[in-house]
C-alpha cells in the first residue's frame, strides 16, 4: 500500500519541482499541465512463461493463455475504493502554447491472470526429471499465477494531439485527435501458488514496456475532457518474484503483446 502511495506521490512532486524550474526561467520550459484518471480493459497474446525456482525446478510453460480481470463491479460495491479495478492515471506536461504537444508520466495498473484449467505443453527440468509433454493448470497439483496487484506498467510518453472540431468562434477545441507512444519499466505485485502453496509478492522493478496509443479527447468544457484511446504495446518481465512459503528467489521470466482499451477523464491546468 505505501509502494502504490508513491507511484501517485512520486510524479507529482516531480512535475511541481520541473514547474518550479520553468518559473525560473525567463522563459516557460512548459505550458500548462494536465491529469487524468480512468480504467481500462486488456487482451493478451500467448506467452512462454519459464519458471527458475530455488529447488532446482527450471521448465516453460509454452503459449500459455492469460487473460485480464478488471474488477469494475467494484466501482458500484465500494465507489471508494477507486484503485480496485485495473485503473490508469496521467500526469502531461505541455510543450508548446497551443497545446498540441506534451510528455507525461503514464500508468498503467493492468491485471494479467494465467488461465486455470487450460492445457500446455511444458519443458525442462521438474523434480530432478526432464519433462516434455501436456499439463492441465491446476493450482491445487501444479501451479498459478497472476499479476493481479498489477502488472504495473510505467512509462514516458511523448504525446501529440490535433484538433478535428472546435467551438463556433474557435475559441477552444470540442474534440481532439491525440496520439501517444512510450517505454518504460514494470513494477508488478505477483501472486503464486506451487502445488496448493501460495504468497502474494511484494512490488519491485521487473522488466520494461514499449507502447502506443491513439484516440479521442472530447473536450466538456475549457479544462474538463474525456479521453478514450486504444493502445498497443509489448510487456518483458524478467525477473518477476514468484516466491512461496516453503521456497525463495524463484523467478519468472515472460513476455507478451497487448491491446488496451482506455477510459479517462481528464483536466487541464494552466500555469
Amino acid at each position: 500500500f505505501n509502494f502504490m502511495k508513491k507511484l501517485f506521490i512520486v510524479p507529482i512532486l516531480l512535475f511541481s519541482s520541473l514547474h518550479s524550474f520553468s518559473q525560473d526561467k525567463k522563459e516557460k520550459l512548459f505550458d500548462g499541465m494536465y491529469i487524468q484518471w480512468g480504467y481500462n480493459e486488456e487482451w493478451y497474446t500467448h506467452s512462454n512463461i519459464h519458471f527458475i525456482m530455488s529447488n532446482g525446478n527450471n521448465f516453460i510453460l509454452h503459449e500459455a493463455v492469460g487473460h485480464d480481470q478488471p474488477n469494475f463491479e467494484s466501482i458500484f460495491k465500494e465507489p471508494l475504493q477507486i484503485s480496485i479495478p485495473q485503473y490508469n492515471y496521467r500526469i502531461g506536461l505541455y510543450l508548446n502554447k497551443s497545446h498540441s504537444q506534451a510528455v507525461e508520466i503514464n500508468f498503467d495498473h493492468i491485471k494479467y491472470v494465467v488461465t486455470d484449467g487450460q492445457k500446455v505443453y511444458v519443458t525442462g527440468k521438474i523434480d530432478g526429471i526432464p519433462v516434455a509433454g501436456d499439463s492441465i493448470l491446476n493450482p491445487k497439483t501444479f501451479l498459478h499465477m497472476e499479476h493481479t496487484n498489477g502488472g504495473n506498467l510505467l512509462h514516458i510518453n511523448y504525446v501529440q494531439q490535433t484538433t478535428l472540431v472546435e467551438t463556433k468562434n474557435q475559441s477552444r477545441p470540442l474534440i481532439n485527435f491525440i496520439w501517444k507512444i512510450g517505454a518504460g519499466i514494470n513494477i508488478p505485485k505477483t501472486d503464486f501458488t506451487w502445488r496448493g502453496d501460495r504468497l502474494n509478492n511484494e512490488f519491485h522493478i521487473a522488466g520494461y514496456n514499449i507502447s502506443a496509443e491513439a484516440g479521442a479527447r472530447i473536450y466538456a468544457s475549457k479544462r474538463l475532457f474525456f479521453e478514450l484511446t486504444g493502445k498497443s504495446g509489448y510487456v518483458r518481465y524478467l525477473n518477476a518474484l514468484v516466491n512461496t512459503v516453503e521456497m525463495k528467489g524463484n523467478r519468472v521470466r515472460h513476455g507478451f503483446g497487448y491491446i488496451e482499451v482506455i477510459g479517462t477523464i481528464g483536466y487541464d491546468i494552466n500555469f
